[in-house]
Formats: C-alpha cells, sequence, structure tokens
C-alpha cells in the first residue's frame, strides 16, 4: 500500500478523483491507495488538522490504518507508527453461541458459589437436612465450601500441561462432563465422604472451565469486540451467584434443600456440553498446532479455514476466511521465528516479567485474602447472624446482594475503559476496607442494628464488583510480556485458587479463634495494605497497547 502526503503551504496540485479543488491552506492531506494501477478502487484521505475540510473515501475512514508521519517540505512522508487494527465484518447472530456456550462454564462457577451459601444452613438444620450426620465441625465445613476451590486448583495444576493437546474445545467439553459428574455425585451424596468427593470433581470442572473459557472466546471472537466479551464473562460469573441465591431462597425450606442446591447445575452443564460439542474448534489453536509441527500443516490449515467459515456463518472455505486463515499464519509464523521455545517457569519470576507477576499476581491475591470468598460463601450465615433468623429471611437478602453485584458489575464493564483501572481500584478498595470495619463494629457494638450489616454487605459487593471483581484479571490479561504470558497467566490463577480457598477453608476456624468481630477486622487491616499496594505498586494501563505496557511499564 502507498502512502502520500501533500501540504500548503508550497501550493501542490491533488488529484484524486473525488475532489477536484486544491487543499485549503494550513491543512494536510494522507492518502491511502490499495491499488496503485487502479487507485479508484480503494482510497482512503483525512485532512488534518483543518477540521472543516470534508472527507472523501471510498471505505469507512475507521477501517483504515492510523498513520503518524514525519517529514520536511519537499521530503516523501513516512510512516513512523502504523495502528493495524482490523475492522472484521461480522454479524452478531454468528458470535452469540461461540461466547455463550464458553461463558456457561463461568455461569456454573458463580452458580456454585450462591448455592453454596444457601447449602451450608440446610445441611446443617436438624429438621431441614434430612440426614442423619449435619452436625458438621468448623473444620468439616470447612470442607463442604471449600472443596470444589481445592479441586479448582487441582485441576488449574492438571490442565496446564496438556490444555495445547486437548485444545479450547475438548477442554470445555471435558469441564461440562465434570460438572455434570460432581452436581450428580454431591445431590445423591450418602455421607460426607461422598459429599466432598462430588465437591472436588465439580471443582475440576471450574479449573478446566477458567482456563478454556476466556482463551477460547478470544481465539474465535471478532477483534474489535474481544475486550466487550470477555469482560462480560466476569457478568456470567455473578449471573451465576445471583441464580445460586435464588435457587437457594426457593429450596431453603424443603428437606434437604441442599441436594436440589446442587443438582440444579446439572442440566445447564449438560447444555455446556453439547452447545460445546456442535461448536468447531478454535482456528487459532488449530493454526498453532500446524505451526508447532504435531500433524500435516495442510490439514491443519483447510480445518482452520473451514472453522472459521463456520464461525463467521459464512460458506464453507469461504475466499474472506481463506485471507484471514493465512494472515494469522504469518503473524504466527514471525512469532515462532523471533521466540522459538516458550518462556520458563523460572523465567516467569526474572526481570520484567517478574514486575508483571508481582502487579498482576499481587491484584487476584489480595482480591482474595480480604475477605470476598468468605463474605459471599458465608453471606447466608452473616446475615442470619446479624438479626435474620429465619433461614429463609438469609437467603432472600442473599437475592438483593445478588442482583446489587449483578448491577455493579455492568457498571464495571461500561466505565473501565472511561475512567481507567487505578480510579476504579483506588475508590473500591477504599470502599471494601470501610466496608469491613463496618462488619466489625456491628458485631462489637452495633449489634441493635441489623442493617449495618446489610448495607456494609452490599457496600462490600458494590465496591469489589468496580475494582478487584473485574480489573484484576482484566490486568493479569494485559500485563505480562508476550513471551511469558501463557505461564504467567496460570501461575496468577493458581494464585487465585489457592488463595481463594484457604481463606474460605480458614473462615470458620478464624472466626471460632478470633471471633467474627475481629476477623473483619482483620480483613480491613488487608485491605488497607491492598489500598497501599494499589497506589504504590499498580500502573495506570488504559490506553495503552499490549507493546507499550511491555515496553513502557515493565521496562
Amino acid at each position: 500500500m502507498a502512502y502520500s502526503a501533500i501540504t500548503s503551504p508550497p501550493p501542490l496540485r491533488f488529484h484524486s478523483p473525488f475532489h477536484h479543488q486544491p487543499p485549503k491552506p494550513h491543512s494536510i492531506v494522507f492518502c491511502s491507495f490499495g491499488n496503485q494501477k487502479n487507485p479508484t478502487s480503494k482510497t482512503t484521505c483525512f485532512f488534518k488538522p483543518n477540521k472543516n475540510i470534508p472527507i472523501f473515501s471510498h471505505r469507512p475512514l475507521l477501517s483504515a490504518p492510523k498513520l503518524r508521519f514525519n517529514y520536511s517540505a519537499g521530503e516523501e512522508a513516512e510512516p513512523l507508527v502504523t495502528d493495524t487494527t482490523n475492522q472484521e465484518d461480522f454479524s452478531w447472530s454468528s458470535v452469540i453461541l461461540p461466547f455463550f456456550f464458553p461463558a456457561l462454564g463461568g455461569l456454573l462457577f458463580g452458580y456454585d458459589i450462591g448455592a453454596t451459601s444457601g447449602a451450608t444452613l440446610s445441611l446443617q438444620s436438624a429438621e431441614l437436612s434430612g440426614i442423619s450426620w449435619f452436625n458438621l465441625s468448623a473444620v468439616q465445613l470447612g470442607l463442604v465450601v471449600s472443596g470444589s476451590l481445592y479441586g479448582a486448583l487441582l485441576g488449574s495444576l492438571l490442565v496446564y500441561p496438556i490444555a495445547d493437546f486437548l485444545g479450547r474445545r475438548r477442554e470445555l467439553i471435558a469441564a461440562a462432563l465434570l460438572y455434570v459428574f460432581g452436581g450428580l455425585v454431591t445431590g445423591y451424596a450418602p455421607g460426607l465422604n461422598v459429599l466432598l468427593f462430588g465437591r472436588l470433581l465439580y471443582g475440576l470442572g471450574i479449573g478446566l472451565a477458567m482456563h478454556g473459557a476466556p482463551l477460547y472466546i478470544a481465539e474465535t471472537c471478532p477483534s474489535q469486540i474481544r475486550g466487550t466479551l470477555i469482560s462480560l464473562k466476569e457478568l456470567f460469573i455473578v449471573l451465576g451467584i445471583l441464580m445460586g441465591f435464588l435457587v437457594g431462597s426457593i429450596q431453603i425450606n424443603a428437606v434437604g434443600g441442599w441436594r436440589y442446591m446442587y443438582g440444579f447445575g446439572v442440566p445447564i452443564s449438560l447444555l455446556m456440553g453439547l452447545g460445546m460439542w456442535s461448536l468447531p474448534p478454535s482456528p487459532r489453536w488449530l493454526l498453532l498446532r500446524a505451526v508447532q509441527g504435531k500433524g500435516s500443516f495442510q490439514e491443519y490449515k483447510e480445518k482452520a479455514i473451514s472453522s472459521l467459515s463456520k464461525l463467521r456463518g459464512r460458506p464453507p472455505g469461504d475466499k474472506v476466511s481463506e485471507k484471514q486463515i493465512e494472515e494469522a499464519l504469518v503473524s504466527l509464523k514471525s512469532a515462532y521465528k523471533e521466540d522459538e521455545t516458550e518462556g520458563s517457569f523460572w523465567e516467569v519470576l526474572q526481570g520484567p516479567s517478574l514486575k508483571a507477576f508481582v502487579i498482576g499476581g499481587g491484584l487476584v491475591l489480595f482480591q482474595q485474602i480480604t475477605g470476598q470468598p468468605s463474605v459471599l460463601y458465608y453471606a447466608g450465615p452473616i446475615l442470619q447472624s446479624a438479626g435474620f433468623s429465619a433461614a429463609a429471611d438469609a437467603t432472600r437478602v442473599s437475592v438483593v446482594i445478588g442482583l446489587f453485584k449483578l448491577a455493579m458489575t455492568w457498571i464495571a464493564v461500561l466505565k473501565v475503559d472511561d475512567l481507567g483501572r487505578r480510579p476504579l481500584l483506588i475508590g473500591g478498595v477504599s470502599g471494601i476496607a470501610l466496608s469491613l470495619f463496618l462488619l466489625s463494629a456491628y458485631y462489637k457494638f452495633l449489634g441493635g442494628f441489623p442493617l449495618v450489616a446489610v448495607a456494609a454487605l452490599l457496600l462490600y459487593v458494590g465496591c469489589y464488583q468496580i475494582s478487584f471483581g473485574p480489573i484484576s484479571w482484566l490486568m493479569v490479561s494485559e500485563i505480562f510480556p508476550l513471551r511469558t504470558r501463557g505461564r504467567g497467566i496460570s501461575l496468577a490463577v493458581l494464585t487465585n485458587f489457592g488463595s481463594n480457598a484457604i481463606v474460605t477453608f480458614a473462615f470458620s476456624p478464624l472466626k471460632e479463634l478470633l471471633g467474627v468481630e475481629n476477623l473483619f477486622l482483620l480483613f480491613g487491616a488487608i485491605a488497607l495494605l491492598s489500598l497501599l499496594f494499589v497506589v504504590v505498586i499498580v500502573p495506570e494501563t488504559k490506553g495503552l497497547s499490549l507493546e507499550e505496557i511491555e515496553s513502557k511499564i515493565l521496562k
């Protein structure tokens, strides 16, 4: 593609079939010609800085590369920076299902959080549990609550070495099967040991789904809506939490209601598995296998073209998909030529990668150790002890909290690119600290005001959903250098699930040891420490490309 620049003064003639007048003084005209032999086929011009000059273009300006030129009078302009953002033509109907079925993996993760809040109340009730082993110790209750998280941690460890072999689609099908079997075993558990085994199976599904879903969505959706869809995956997790709260509120007065709460996810898991079975493999994964020499190059290439055509709702083997695959292959071959080997585990703990892990890993660590899993998993018991003596009252207020959480998540998705990461983190973490101190004060000397506990929980949930909830994972996906991004994100996932499981398991024993008022005070102090971490360590990445983050922030 050829680029030309015309400036005035000095006066110059501007020849274009679309415009027969010379440009006005003090204006710059940039033109892009897709074919120099036939310039009228694809001609894009824009003018700068005079905004009153009309623009004539054969195709929309937004689809053209944006250029910055450095030139002097009489010299040919040379591009310094090229933003090659491609605006791919697509229909929303063709991208809904490739997003929806993987996102169900996140919804089922959230559902487990919400359902467990009500199930712990049902499971310990002598009248409503329907079992003889309802009198669980603090350690046993902690294992029931955190069993799925230990499974998720194990699943994250197991899937890393086999993820590229399985592929994103088969990984998500396997996750759906684990969800199904985990839900069935838990729902029909005759004893505590079988219940814990079912929780572990379900957790393995969480580990696989949380690894495979963002990869499949990112690798199959059009580039211009990738950020939106990945952000919406967090919304599906929140929808799952709300669904768990709703099912818990309906089944809380039923004998053996905890069985229905855990079993309700089975039909959704089947839908996820059947949906993923109907979708094609990720085209990018197929190309990666081709470039890595894992099979016939031409065969993988043809499969990638067919997969992309199906994902976009085009005829099999269409020319547009073939061209996109060819361009992707050029990029992949270049990347593998420059980085022949993937970054090792130890490289993640060195140089710029270490700085990235301190930022990303620190955020997901503080996300958990400020008490988030405990507040969500134990929302029912907290509300019950706050004055809502009936289990049904506690679960109904949990539904209100879930709705509020959903609304705040939507606000965060809409505003994170406008306000930036740091302002939302600083404001949100400050609110988290305040809410935890309010909960501590309630249990210390405000016991006669149960609405204080409800208000504090709402404040906690709202502030979490505009800060740690979505932004921690957004920063993790942005901050790691290309060479170590795969292993770095894997390490961040392990940090997240590991700290989540530890905090969730430790909540009940620590509550007995310290008292609930001092435990929330401890969480509040950690929240203040996390606020200091955000202010001092976490950079602002709004508006920066991944390459700019790597060059400007990490080095």
